[in-house]
């Protein structure tokens, strides 16, 4: 991707906008994907919300395009919730506004997406589901909290090796109200810096 994200813009700076104490998490984090690259052929990402329809998509997206950005071709990003519902519109307009390739692959309830960063890769293909379902890693992977409600949920992910807490606002506050787009955009921009942190904070020790 020759330094640049979809949108075309280069990297920015995330060191001023995060808060200290997302920044501590954010480098625990780091410290353990960093571990498992050193020691695994892969590591796996799984980003879990209640709906899998909104930020764990966000995180899923915008944290694989920044790790394979950043060299770390082993890290494979998931997503799923405590429970299955469709991912929202307003997550496939946000990211094609910021640039991705994304094609509806099947309709109905709960329609499956082709997502690209570029026009050459293969697409990631996003739905919503379980964070069980089949197409997720069922064993050793990093469960990554992105709300609060499946945060307290699943205090316990039994299949998962580690468990964070990355939890963000929901967009959905925003539906139907004159500032939507603005607000997806803004929740999308924050999980894509807060994602630029994490990985910048991978391989310091090595």
């Amino acid at each position: 991707m020759d330094g640049q994200y979809p949108d075309g813009k280069k990297e920015q700076s995330s060191r001023c906008m995060i808060e200290e104490q997302r920044r501590s998490s954010l480098e625990k984090l780091a410290s353990v994907i960093d571990e498992q690259i050193q020691n695994r052929d892969v590591v796996l990402l799984n980003f879990i919300c209640t709906h899998n329809s909104r930020r764990s998509h966000l995180a899923q997206i915008w944290a694989q395009v920044t790790a394979i950005r950043n060299g770390n071709r082993k890290v494979h990003c998931f997503s799923g919730g405590t429970e299955a519902t469709a991912v929202h519109p307003m997550i496939i307009r946000t990211l094609i506004n910021q640039g991705f390739l994304i094609t509806k692959i099947s309709d109905g309830d709960n329609p499956v997406y082709g997502v690209k960063s570029d026009p050459n890769a293969p697409p990631w293909f996003i739905f919503s589901k379980k964070y069980d379902h089949p197409i997720n890693p069922s064993g050793q992977f990093i469960a990554i909290m992105t709300c609060d409600e499946a945060d307290e949920n699943c205090p316990i992910i039994p299949t998962a090796d580690h468990r964070f807490a990355i939890t963000y606002k929901d967009p959905k506050a925003a539906d139907d109200r004159p500032d939507q787009k603005q607000v997806y955009l803004e929740r999308s921009e924050q999980i894509k810096e807060e994602m630029e942190y994490l990985f910048g904070h991978i391989g310091r020790n090595g």
